[in-house]
């Protein structure tokens, strides 16, 4: 299910890159370009987080709960 979450999110992120370079190309680079050009940088920062191993092999994405 994680798997499933990362991905959307990636593409979601890919479709925010997409559409500041819309809004660019239309209004130019203004406020609302960066700051959905942030937005999916953070959105890639965090899965790069949930996703890149530790020292150990283990990501936070392969994890399991903690049911206790």
């Amino acid at each position: 299910m994680t798997n499933i979450i990362l991905s959307f999110a990636v593409f979601g992120s890919f479709a925010l890159f997409y559409g500041a370079w819309k809004l660019s190309r239309t209004l130019g680079w203004g406020q609302k370009s960066w700051l959905m050009i942030i937005a999916a940088m953070v959105i890639l920062v965090n899965v790069a987080i949930w996703s890149i191993p530790d020292n150990n092999g283990n990501s936070l994405a392969a994890a399991k709960p903690n049911t206790e």
